[in-house]
């Protein structure tokens, strides 16, 4: 089954749609869920005049919300808000997948592990987890429900770009997702995710 069959398409339930005042420009805020899952979109402008910027942008409350230097994360959010308010249209779907959809609590335990020593796809295997457990089938949902067949995508994760290919949403174009003045600690966990899960600069 494709990450955005008809059947996945016509089981994403649209749950409230609200205005979504920020600092870079004045969004609508949609909420979804599908299959246990759920998921934010912020929306800007038209999507369908031309294809869209769009971020695919997995939870990281250590980061996105209490700015942790460990990775790039909260960087890469605001990266993406501004660049989608700079051109006035665009999309960031904000999935609940902390951790690379490991969870909270396995990541906790995932940094145990870096502490002693290991590296952010070791920690992972050490506990008997993906090294990234995310498929994106949500986020091709929305997409497909919100009328989006072609993007620019804002990633450096060739695995979202198949992801959505799969799923009959074309990447017109890949947009590099690179942060500025980032932390030792966000460079090392960088460089191991180039290394071994294939990222992109």
């Amino acid at each position: 089954m494709s990450a955005a069959s008809p059947a996945a398409v016509a089981a994403l339930r649209p749950v409230a749609e609200a205005d979504f005042p920020t600092r870079w420009a004045h969004f609508r805020l949609l909420g979804f869920e599908h299959q246990g899952e759920s998921a934010l979109a912020v929306r800007l402008g038209d999507l369908t005049a031309r294809p869209p910027l769009v971020r695919i942008h997995s939870q990281c409350l250590t980061g996105d919300v209490f700015g942790s230097l460990r990775c790039d994360c909260r960087q890469q959010l605001e990266l993406a808000l501004e660049a989608i308010a700079g051109e006035g249209a665009g999309l960031l779907i904000y999935e609940d997948k902390e951790g690379r959809g490991i969870g909270l609590m396995n990541k906790l335990r995932a940094y145990a592990l870096q502490d002693a020593g290991a590296d952010t796809v070791e920690a992972n295997q050490q506990l008997g987890l993906a090294a990234d457990a995310r498929a994106y089938a949500l986020p091709a949902a929305i997409l497909h429900s919100l009328g989006v067949r072609q993007v620019r995508l804002l990633t450096n994760n060739p695995d979202k770009v198949a992801a959505l290919e799969r799923a009959g949403i074309a990447v017109t174009e890949r947009v590099p997702c690179q942060p500025e003045a980032l932390s030792p600690h966000a460079r090392k966990y960088l460089q191991t995710k180039r290394a071994k899960l294939g990222h992109l600069r």
